[in-house]
């Protein structure tokens, strides 16, 4: 199943759905295998260490340090890892309002993790 590419159509049809839960971003030392079982939302090897999207729960459970809770919101529609612009015209919308985010781009689908604090802002 192939993604939507034309930028027109991804905006008119983004639905975006605030998902369940607080997550948080930090950075660990050693490999994905060490924190599996912190089932781990996403994961990035960088040359300073192991970045990993958790559930807030799980990291307090492990007792693993961040600064700064998320909530998530997921595009959902089926964008194309081709498509050009989405996260630009998001991430432009949101700047206007001078609001941060951080957005992974999954095969699916794009996410959006906005700091609880802004949120609450935004309602």
């Amino acid at each position: 199943m192939t993604g939507i590419i034309e930028l027109e159509k991804l905006l008119s049809s983004i639905n975006p759905k605030l998902v369940e839960g607080e997550f948080i971003f930090c950075t660990l030392p050693g490999d994905l295998s060490d924190y599996a079982h912190l089932n781990p939302l996403s994961s990035f090897i960088e040359s300073e260490g192991l970045s990993l999207v958790l559930s807030k729960d799980n990291a307090e459970s492990a007792n693993i340090k961040f600064e700064h809770i998320y909530r998530q919101i997921t595009l959902t529609v089926h964008s194309s890892l081709e498509a050009v612009g989405l996260t630009a015209a998001v991430s432009t919308k949101l700047a206007s309002k001078n609001i941060s985010a951080n957005v992974i781009a999954a095969f699916f689908h794009d996410h959006i993790f906005l700091q609880r604090q802004i949120r609450r802002k935004m309602l």
